[in-house]
């Protein structure tokens, strides 16, 4: 390897010494303490840092708004950690089009903020939005409730821009929506968790602000009869955007319910919601109950959070599980899942206890066909794995690894099965 003043001088000619810096302890993944921070201007920059960082052997840690830099395996190294943060405009709103073309470092919110005043939205609810990038939660597949209605982020691109080991700036889709050249390549990428590429830019198409919403709340005695609410909604012709169920230790389950249209046809849907539902309790919500994923993390102590993904119709299976093994463990737990069978949950107890009853529940998703992933595990790193099992589709995943990144330098040792 390289000496450090040969790879400082390196680093320092291709993005010049006021966007390269030391690591410091805040800059620490999982007490892996990278070396350098580098922040470059542009794509052409960021590739040519790449292939540097390939040809020197430097493992290279993308981030972008550094919210879910924690989710994932432990980095096996980490030299270089390549921030997007200067790679942030909107490049071209094509709003007749109901496209956009924005770069990595664009954060969330702000890109919300310019489509809105079109009256236009990326219909995605990530995490943490006015510090999330678009490169961030593109690469760890973040999705929240209105996933069930506009599918997730793999539905929303059509375009997608990634930096190469190599050096290389490989493009493929376009800014037309049934644009379908180069298709896989943006589906590739969206939860590779940057193992693959760094992602540079994004195309997503677009959908129209609604003119009027409504959130209803209700309840029912156990979580079996609103999982019963949950399919019977599902079965039915109401067209609302987002489901989601809350349950949590001692609590009866709420689900919250989202509708998008004109004023009267909202009023219709509500009818038509309280005939499937008969005698259930309503309240009408505020927009705050669709914070309630993200506000899993906001308090801290021990706790292990993981994404459950399940089939709808094991929801309330799932639940009896892990409230048994939480009980046994002694274990506080919260959880909000979605109408798609995407759940969040959160176990709070001692570190040695979360951990075996994680093991536990996650044999039991995986027996039935189901997942679990780590996102915020207990104590050291290295006391629970965060993605379980790989799979059958392992060995491919291990083949692309190799083909786009063969000396594997994109996060090592991140992704599932230690890719």
């Amino acid at each position: 390897m390289l000496k450090t003043s040969a790879i400082e001088q390196q680093l320092v000619s291709v993005v010049g010494s006021q966007n390269m810096r030391a690591a410091t302890a805040a800059d620490t993944i999982a007490r892996v303490q990278p070396r350098y921070v580098v922040e470059p201007q542009d794509e052409w920059q960021l590739s040519a840092v790449l292939a540097f960082a390939n040809e020197a052997a430097l493992s290279v840690i993308p981030r972008g708004g550094g919210t879910k830099l924690d989710w994932g395996n432990p980095p096996k190294s980490a030299e270089v950690i390549l921030s997007t943060a200067r790679l942030n405009r909107i490049v071209e709103h094509a709003w007749a089009d109901l496209t956009v073309t924005v770069e990595a470092g664009c954060t969330l919110q702000s890109l919300q903020q310019t489509l809105a005043q079109y009256g236009q939205r990326l219909a995605f609810d990530g995490l943490w939005p006015e510090r999330a990038t678009v490169g961030g939660v593109l690469s760890t597949n973040d999705s929240g409730a209105l996933r069930l209605r506009f599918g997730a982020l793999r539905d929303l691109i059509i375009g997608v821009t990634l930096g190469l080991p190599d050096g290389t700036l490989a493009s493929s889709g376009g800014k037309v929506v049934k644009n379908v050249a180069g298709y896989d390549l943006p589906k590739l990428a969206t939860g590779a968790f940057g193992t693959l590429g760094v992602i540079t830019r994004a195309v997503f198409r677009l959908h129209p602000l609604p003119r009027f919403a409504k959130t209803i709340s209700f309840s029912a005695e156990n979580f079996a009869t609103m999982q019963d609410y949950s399919l019977a909604i599902q079965d039915s012709k109401l067209a609302h955007t987002a489901l989601q169920l809350c349950c949590s230790r001692g609590t009866v389950p709420r689900a919250d319910i989202l509708f998008e249209a004109t004023e009267a046809g909202i009023n219709e849907q509500e009818l038509h919601l309280r005939k499937i539902l008969g005698c259930a309790w309503f309240a009408q919500a505020t927009e705050n109950v669709w914070n309630a994923r993200q506000d899993l993390w906001n308090s801290t102590g021990n706790r292990v959070i993981s994404k459950i993904s399940v089939l709808p119709a094991e929801l309330a299976k799932t639940t009896e599980t892990l409230a048994e093994i939480a009980s046994v463990h002694s274990l506080g737990w919260q959880m909000v899942a979605q109408g798609t069978g995407i759940a969040v949950l959160r176990f709070d107890g001692q570190p040695a206890l979360l951990s075996a009853a994680v093991k536990q529940l996650r044999a039991s998703l995986e027996a039935g066909g189901s997942s679990l992933v780590v996102l915020l595990g207990p104590g050291e790193p290295e006391q629970l794995e965060s993605w379980g099992r790989p799979g059958d589709a392992w060995p491919l995943m291990r083949a692309v690894k190799h083909q786009l990144d063969p000396k594997g330098i994109l996060n090592p040792g991140r992704f599932v099965g230690g890719i």
